[in-house]
């Protein structure tokens, strides 16, 4: 799994960047409001990462913080809205506006993102009001970006392998308070959960 990629800032486009890794040019697609916040051409940069494997190949959305590739991930579970839609918002609005223009059920707002129709900007108060605070921490209650990160990507991991969402997000949540911080962590957490979601937990 990808969680980050760290390295030197080489290009900036509309929406995308590139980070030199040790030889190795990595284009990542970002969100155009985004770009900037990666900083300047050769400065050092961490991008959150996230993978996109489709039939016709692969691309890698990138975010300036966990927060706001969590916030994406989120506009994901909306039905209509893929990868390009939820980048596309993102290009839009800064994720606290977003979530207050959902937690004050402004649909106006909302409809002021391109791309967001009427139907769409309901779709979202429904799906998401609420739920963004939480997409910011990774879970419910206080975490850092790092802490976030793990526990959202072991969640998708299993359940881009078919185990059900909330199911596993229960599972991980109460694991993850058993496992103690290090840098096996998030491999323990998986490792755990999968055992666990296999055998019916």
């Amino acid at each position: 799994m990808f969680n980050s990629i760290s390295g030197r800032l080489s290009e900036k486009r509309a929406d995308a960047i590139c980070v030199d890794c040790s030889g190795i040019e990595w284009e990542l697609s970002v969100p155009a409001r985004s770009v900037d916040d990666f900083g300047r051409v050769g400065d050092e940069v961490r991008a959150f990462t996230w993978l996109h494997h489709y039939e016709d190949g692969m691309r890698l959305y990138a975010f300036p913080s966990a927060t706001e590739r969590a916030v994406f991930l989120e506009l994901m579970k909306v039905e209509g809205i893929g990868p390009k839609q939820a980048l596309k918002i993102l290009s839009g609005i800064r994720p606290d506006a977003l979530e207050a223009a959902l937690e004050g059920d402004d649909l106006a707002a909302l409809q002021r993102i391109p791309g967001v129709g009427p139907k769409m900007a309901q779709k979202m108060v429904l799906a998401l009001k609420g739920r963004l605070v939480k997409a910011e921490l990774g879970k419910p209650g206080a975490r850092d970006d790092g802490k976030a990160a793990a526990w959202s990507d072991v969640v998708r991991a299993l359940a881009d392998m078919g185990f059900d969402r909330k199911a596993t997000e229960k599972v991980v949540a109460r694991l993850d308070h058993d496992i103690e911080a290090g840098p096996e962590k998030e491999r323990e957490l998986f490792r755990r959960a999968l055992l666990e979601l296999s055998a019916g937990a």
